[in-house]
């Protein structure tokens, strides 16, 4: 676990308390913070009942050989900063970060959840030269759970009954796919008008930064680490589901040469696989203008 913040560290304690891995190590540059976190953690495993070990560490020599390293390093956003704003100097932290894992783990997969992260997978894969199985982005599996949080509120329903799709980059541009959206198999479009699905998508969009607006000096931790701590789950054990992530493109979608969410299969090597939707007129457009704000950004910082 790169990164013992908030994200990292509750994402830290998913894992343990899920027994997804035998020891799970915090790093972070801050002089004994990952030490004091993975302690208090460990602490705790005698109440809840498991017995992953969490150990804190200041440098990556103790991570050699780790087979997943979910990285959360980086500066976060502050009210009135989009995630473009942060590219420049999260850029800088994730190329450090990234030498350190290809020198230590060379076989690892990286799941990167620092913003703006389609561009931050984007410098992790270009500095490790790993190939595109073993770098995704922690994008759709969390906008797609916002979606569904916000449909499941409206409706007064559970949950889990709600399925839902996002597609597209981790920022206002993303696609919420309202062809697909149904609540215990019946269409949104069949419960809701144009007018408060839009509603919701809007709120979906700017879900992040509404939580920004409300926190003041911090941004989400709860959800986002929900989010990784399924794609680890399904990773390790070799679950293969299939979940909305930001992958490199080959010309899935008609598109290529970037980390975009789309539906993905997740088992023991990473991505094992891409799902194409079929999606409307407007849902492609869409998706393409998604995939032209990571592009700009992804240029702006190659300008550099």
């Amino acid at each position: 676990m790169v990164g013992a913040g908030h994200v990292g560290a509750t994402t830290a304690q998913r894992i343990a308390e899920r027994e997804l891995a035998r020891e799970v190590l915090l790093i972070d540059v801050v002089p004994g913070l990952p030490e004091g976190k993975a302690l208090d953690q460990w602490e705790s495993a005698p109440v809840e009942g498991f017995d992953t070990r969490l150990r804190g560490l200041s440098s990556y020599e103790e991570t050699a050989g780790s087979g997943v390293y979910v990285v959360t390093a980086g500066l976060a956003r502050k009210p009135g900063m989009s995630r473009s704003d942060l590219v420049m100097k999260n850029a800088a932290i994730i190329r450090s970060i990234a030498k350190e894992i290809a020198a230590h783990s060379p076989q690892a997969i990286i799941l990167m959840v620092t913003n703006p992260l389609d561009v931050m997978a984007y410098v992790a894969k270009e500095t490790t030269g790993f190939d595109r199985r073993r770098v995704i982005g922690m994008a759709g599996i969390l906008d797609t759970a916002r979606f569904r949080s916000f449909i499941a509120l409206e409706l007064d329903v559970s949950v889990q009954d709600v399925q839902a799709l996002v597609l597209g980059g981790h920022g206002d541009s993303m696609v919420p796919l309202v062809s697909s959206v149904s609540v215990g198999g019946i269409p949104l479009t069949q419960m809701l008008d144009e007018e408060r699905i839009e509603a919701l998508v809007e709120r979906t969009r700017k879900g992040g930064g509404e939580i920004v607006s409300l926190l003041k000096s911090g941004s989400a931790y709860y959800a986002p680490s929900a989010a990784v701590t399924q794609m680890c789950e399904s990773i390790v054990r070799d679950k293969k589901r299939v979940l909305p992530c930001s992958v490199w493109l080959e010309g899935e979608y008609g598109l290529e040469g970037l980390f975009l969410g789309v539906p993905c299969k997740l088992g023991r090597v990473g991505l094992e696989g891409i799902l194409e939707a079929e999606l409307t007129d407007g849902e492609r457009s869409a998706l393409e203008r998604s995939a032209a704000e990571v592009k700009e950004t992804m240029e702006a910082l190659s300008a550099e």
